[in-house]
């Protein structure tokens, strides 16, 4: 059975995914407006700022396309429950003891370093958080470099 807490978060997620694609598409709308702005037309040779705004619309429409596909991976995700003894995989919600400190993370396809109510960390399989997460279980350790210092990690509960 699926918590409904683990539902809540997919759905948090899911709307940090659409506000930031909102927000891409007003940027990239901006960016267009801008480029094509008559303002924007090359006064002399050496004159880039048409050229510039053009770069700057496709790579925010570059940004959008990710949030669209992310926020589609998303809302396409079954959330599942995971018996306290399974391997972690994606979509498990694990609890971490960090040198005393407990921390939660949720790992998930899309949105890592976003954080979710009751301090939960999104972190993704290509991260190393979710790399040293991956493929453990419950009353493992694993060792994760951060920010040039290793770590230990135990990992303490799955959901």
């Amino acid at each position: 059975m699926v918590s409904s807490a683990k539902a809540t978060l997919k759905a948090a997620l899911l709307a940090h995914l659409e506000r930031d694609l909102a927000t891409a598409r007003v940027a990239h709308k901006a960016a267009v407006e801008g480029a094509t702005h008559a303002e924007a037309r090359p006064e002399n040779d050496k004159d880039t700022r048409g050229l510039e705004q053009s770069y700057l619309a496709r790579g925010v429409a570059l940004r959008a396309a990710e949030l669209e596909a992310a926020a589609a991976g998303v809302a396409g995700w079954h959330v599942r429950a995971f018996a306290s003894d399974a391997v972690i995989a994606l979509g498990a919600l694990v609890s971490v003891d960090d040198d005393g400190r407990t921390r939660r993370f949720l790992i998930a396809a899309h949105g890592g370093g976003v954080v979710l109510p009751g301090e939960i960390a999104v972190v993704t399989p290509t991260s190393p958080i979710g790399r040293a997460l991956l493929g453990r279980r419950v009353d493992d350790d694993c060792e994760v470099n951060l920010g040039g210092s290793q770590r230990t990690l135990g990992i303490v509960g799955l959901e």
